[in-house]
Order: C-alpha cells, then sequence, then structure tokens
C-alpha cells in the first residue's frame, strides 16, 4: 500500500475512498495535488474542522501538494450536509472578512515556505460569480440526475423529515462537483478529501470529471470524529472551541485537550499530533495524565506555539497549585467604573465567558463550583469590590478546570 494512505489508515483518517488501489498506484508514481474545502460561515474555524487540516498536513508530509478551497461562492448558498434547516445567508463583507481569517489559520497549520508542497489558496467565487444559468445548465447539469440527486443523505433526511430544503440548497452538491472539475482543469488537482458526509458531492466530482474530460480523478473521506462520551468533536459545554486565539486563548486551547476523556487519548495522539504511530504505540501504558499533557502541549505547539504551549502547562499547575496570581493564567481586564456600577459575581462570570446563562450560573453555586482567590463562594448575589482584589488581582474559579485572572485596571 502507498506509503501516505497506509499512514492516513494508521491514524484513523480513512473512511472510504473511489478506486483506492489505483489511487495507491498514482500516489507511488507521482506527487499529486489535493485539494479540500471549507465554508467560511464563521470568522474561525473550530477542532471539528481540524482532522480535515490534519489531513493538509499529511499531504506535505508525503511530498504532496495541498489545496484549501475557501468556499466563497458556496458560503453564498450553504451546504444542507448534515443539517436539518437552511444555513443563515452571510452578506460578501462577512464572507470576505471570514476567507481572510480562516485562511491566517490555515496557515498556522501548513508549510508554507516549501515550494514543492507549498499550500494553494483558492476562492471558488472567482469562478462561480461569472456562471451563465443557461450555459452551466446545459454544460453541467445535464451531467446529473434528479433520482440520483435525491437519494443522496443531505437531501434524503430532509425530506424524510419534512423539514424544508430549498432549490438554492439541492443546487449546492452539483456546484461542488463543479469545484472539483475546476480545480482539475487549473491546478491539475487529482484527488478531494472530505468528511464522511460529503462522499456523495465527492463522487458526484469524480464522475463529473470523467464524464467531461475523461479522466481520472479521486476522493477520500474521513470518519465522523466524536468524543468518547458521544458528543460531536469540537462542541464542549462552554461552547465551541475555536481555532482564533482572538476568541479562545491557548490556555483554554490547551485546557481542552488536557481534559478528554481517557478513552480518547491514544485515538487523538493519532490523529491531532504529528508523532509517530510507533512512538505513540510505544506509549500506551504510559500514566494517562502524562499522555493528556502530551497531546495538549502538541496540539497546542502546533496553533499557538511551543511558548504558547509551556506556558499554558505551567499555567495549569500554578492554578491546581492554588496560586492566585500565576502570571500564565488567561487575564480579564475590569475598570474601577464596572466596580461602581456595582458588577456582580454572575455578571463577572458572563463576562469571563466561563457561561452566558445565568441559570446555569446558579445552579453552579448550588454544586458549590465557584471560587474567588481559592475560596468557596456561596453568595450569587455577591457585589465585586476592590477590597476582593490582592494587588489588583483576584482569580475567579469554576470547578477545577476553569480559572481566570480578573485584573483591575
Amino acid at each position: 500500500m502507498n506509503k501516505f494512505l497506509k499512514e492516513f489508515k494508521d491514524r484513523g483518517f480513512f473512511y472510504q475512498c473511489t478506486s483506492e488501489d489505483d489511487l495507491s498506484k498514482l500516489l507511488d508514481n507521482e506527487k499529486i495535488n489535493g485539494y479540500i474545502g471549507f465554508d467560511c460561515t464563521a470568522e474561525s474555524l473550530h477542532v471539528g474542522s481540524l482532522l480535515q487540516i490534519m489531513c493538509l498536513r499529511l499531504l506535505q508530509k508525503h511530498g504532496h501538494r495541498p489545496i484549501v478551497l475557501l468556499g466563497g461562492g458556496t458560503t453564498r448558498i450553504g451546504d444542507p450536509s448534515g443539517k436539518d434547516k437552511t444555513r443563515k445567508i452571510l452578506n460578501e463583507k462577512e464572507i470576505d472578512h471570514n476567507i481572510k481569517n480562516i485562511e491566517k489559520i490555515l496557515k498556522n497549520f501548513l508549510d508554507v515556505k516549501s515550494p514543492k508542497t507549498k499550500p494553494v489558496f483558492v476562492n471558488n467565487y472567482s469562478w462561480l460569480k461569472n456562471l451563465n444559468y443557461i450555459s452551466f445548465l446545459r454544460d453541467i447539469g445535464k451531467h446529473f440526475t434528479i433520482n440520483k440527486m435525491l437519494s443522496f443523505d443531505s437531501v434524503k433526511t430532509r425530506l424524510e423529515r419534512e423539514q424544508s430544503l430549498s432549490y438554492m440548497e439541492f443546487n449546492y452538491m452539483i456546484l461542488q462537483a463543479y469545484d472539483f472539475l475546476e480545480l482539475n482543469k487549473k491546478k491539475n488537482c487529482a484527488l478531494q478529501i472530505g468528511g464522511s458526509d460529503q462522499w456523495g458531492n465527492i463522487v458526484n466530482g469524480v464522475e463529473l470529471i470523467k464524464r467531461y474530460y475523461n479522466k481520472q480523478a479521486y476522493g477520500l473521506t474521513t470518519p465522523l470524529i466524536t468524543l468518547a462520551s458521544g458528543a460531536k468533536m469540537g462542541k464542549t459545554e462552554t461552547g465551541a472551541v475555536w481555532l482564533d486565539k482572538k476568541i479562545l486563548s491557548a490556555y483554554d486551547y490547551w485546557q481542552f485537550w488536557r481534559n478528554v476523556d481517557d478513552r480518547d487519548v491514544i485515538k487523538f495522539l493519532k490523529i491531532f499530533t504529528d508523532l509517530e504511530i510507533s512512538e505513540i504505540n510505544n506509549l500506551q501504558n504510559k500514566n494517562i495524565n502524562e499522555l493528556k499533557i502530551l497531546l495538549a502541549n502538541k496540539a497546542t505547539t502546533m496553533l499557538h506555539g511551543k511558548k504558547a504551549a509551556q506556558n499554558s502547562e505551567k499555567a495549569a499547575k500554578e492554578a491546581f497549585s492554588g496560586n492566585s496570581l500565576g502570571d500564565n493564567l488567561p487575564s480579564l481586564k475590569i475598570t474601577s467604573k464596572d466596580i461602581d456600577k456595582h458588577m456582580n459575581i454572575i455578571d463577572l462570570i458572563i463576562l469571563s465567558k466561563f457561561e452566558n446563562s445565568k441559570s446555569e450560573i446558579r445552579r453552579l453555586f448550588k454544586g458549590n463550583a465557584i471560587k474567588i482567590n481559592d475560596e468557596l463562594l456561596k453568595d450569587e448575589k455577591l457585589i465585586i469590590k476592590k477590597e476582593l482584589f490582592n494587588k489588583n488581582y483576584l482569580k475567579l474559579s469554576i470547578g477545577k478546570k476553569r480559572h481566570i485572572k480578573i485584573e483591575l485596571a
């Protein structure tokens, strides 16, 4: 088996492949261009997209060039895959902002210096915006049958549930297939990788290239990654785990990996780090907490850099030891004006972004989960006063794992 495909399988990336033997032979004989598409519905990706990013890194590792398609055109429509209702339609300014920010995030993960494997970033709006509807129907639409389109899960599920599916969304699969066709023509792209929910769309693209250009292209999909708890990857009790440090600090990102379920650690070391498989296999009998710290450090280094990972580990140790003035804890500044307005503890917790529900915060109080300066807090009506600050700082803690340093500026 080709080395790229073998590692793809060994790491747990593999779900389905079109013409796997032929793809293996191609990868043995050539360095190819392969693409993954990302919708730009938010200004940041979250860890739910991280498996796809790791696929791009693996392409580079084996000498192939990744193409990153940022869906400036298709985001204007919205992918119905895995959705039970129409996505919110963004305006052009919002989409352009999201594209720029997502590209910046992806460059943290990819090698942008190597001439042979440097990623190519493309925006499908550049070719979709000028499509002639009649020509598109005649040249591309004729290759798709309604019978087959109705059989895909993204469509079938919505219809079976009697949920609305707009004609605009129904066209999404044709546009995605057309993207692959365009990339095959303009960038010599031979492979599309995507999540398992994209299988139908990817197969459409492979078949369209075959019919239109009489050329062989390939599709490869990854499994849906869930936590051992059954929760969807990328979602936590406190919200999405974003890949933008403006939205989620390096410390909170580190804590996400440090606190994964014991059952997920080895699997996540394979999927979300660059550690060699043989090295990971030799770690299986190590202390689970040491492995979690290794996972957190490797994952955080990849996105935020080695120093941020080291500082996050140090901050976690300081918080656990009760050092309320740890320099590496994430911080929040408030002013004397906030104090003068009689800010209460619930307002402060919401401002810290630990929770956004007052009823949930009251539940935490009842569970003895809230501390200030490592002392248990019982009064949910507590007014924040200057006397609570030690040298203009106080430490707010929710449970054993969430801590923030509040600075009085």
